[in-house]
């Protein structure tokens, strides 16, 4: 599985800098095992995640052959951006038509998934290396996992919209995906998806770490203070909904497998509502709805089809 560049860097979860001394990543590990251990008042997975942050720079060898991966921003070489690693797999855009490997008719895609985000990370990123600094790969592993958690979690978002494009492809030509859909002052709509079991408002996220569903909305621990993500969903799917005069079937926000625990969870007890649901399980929930069994279906996807294409603007 390609690592998310959301993911929190092992400096980060230790909470010290990337130039600290070996004695201090000591200390920070110490004390933070005492506070993170499940038996004394922490939590399994906060302990895992330091357990493995550990691993990766806890001895002078283990941090080195991480930090030539991914560095920090200072060791990168003066007057560049680019230093000596290279993009990550997968991080790079992929390609706009990728090779068939069958002749199965695929899902029709209409706009540029990912796009948005992309051009806003090349922009915060060139912003953050500095004016008139050659900005060479913008996708290097160490430049990216230097940058701040910000910057990593839209690169993030981009490459999660992406992966939820490429599924719903797969489906085949009864269903038709429509992304970065303009959704006027609420920014923009991830994705609308058509399909025999109904139209769906779908949000693809990832945070680098698991999030859970908590009082109505979805919470975690990369969410950053300012997002609602079931909130934004919701108001996104509404100024869509106005534009185009078709209602949603239901709302998901799709979550890689191993950030949600439940595999599919819904946010409180309105019908249709909204959905969270890990990224392996999103072409069955897409086939048969939801509920996994009781699924509805649209009487004219031909017609819904034509007045989405008609009304449907992109950012």
């Amino acid at each position: 599985m390609t690592p998310s560049p959301a993911s929190a860097t092992p400096y980060e979860v230790l909470g010290v800098p990337s130039t600290a001394s070996t004695d201090d990543l000591r200390r920070a590990y110490r004390r933070l095992a005492r506070q993170t251990h499940p038996d004394l008042g922490g939590t399994a997975q906060a302990f895992r995640d330091l357990q493995h942050a550990w691993q990766q720079v806890g001895t002078p060898e283990a941090r080195a052959a991480y930090d030539r991966g991914s560095g920090s921003r200072s060791t990168a070489p003066t007057g560049s951006a680019r230093s000596a690693g290279s993009s990550a797999p997968g991080w790079s855009p992929p390609p706009r038509e990728p090779a068939r490997t069958d002749s199965k008719p695929k899902a029709r895609v209409h706009g540029h998934p990912g796009g948005a985000n992309r051009e806003r990370y090349l922009g915060l990123m060139r912003e953050w290396v500095g004016r008139g600094v050659p900005l060479d790969d913008p996708y290097d592993e160490r430049l990216v996992r230097s940058a701040p958690p910000e910057i990593r979690h839209v690169l993030a978002d981009a490459m999660a919209e992406e992966a939820t494009v490429a599924a719903v492809t797969d489906l085949g030509i009864g269903f038709t995906i429509w992304s970065d859909v303009d959704a006027g002052a609420e920014g923009k709509l991830d994705h609308v998806v058509l399909g025999p079991s109904g139209l769906f408002a779908v949000q693809s996220s990832d945070w680098g770490s698991e999030v859970q569903v908590s009082r109505g909305e979805l919470v975690g621990r990369g969410i950053p203070s300012d997002e609602e993500p079931v909130r934004d969903l919701t108001r996104q799917a509404r100024a869509v909904r106005r534009e185009t005069r078709v209602s949603f079937t239901a709302q998901l926000i799709v979550v890689p497998d191993d950030d949600f625990a439940p595999a599919l969870e819904k946010v409180g007890r309105r019908a249709g509502g909204t959905w969270v649901v890990r990224r392996s399980l999103l072409p069955q929930v897409l086939r048969h709805g939801p509920e996994l069994g009781d699924r509805t279906s649209i009487s004219d996807v031909f017609e819904v089809r034509a007045r989405l294409q008609q009304a449907i603007r992109f950012v």
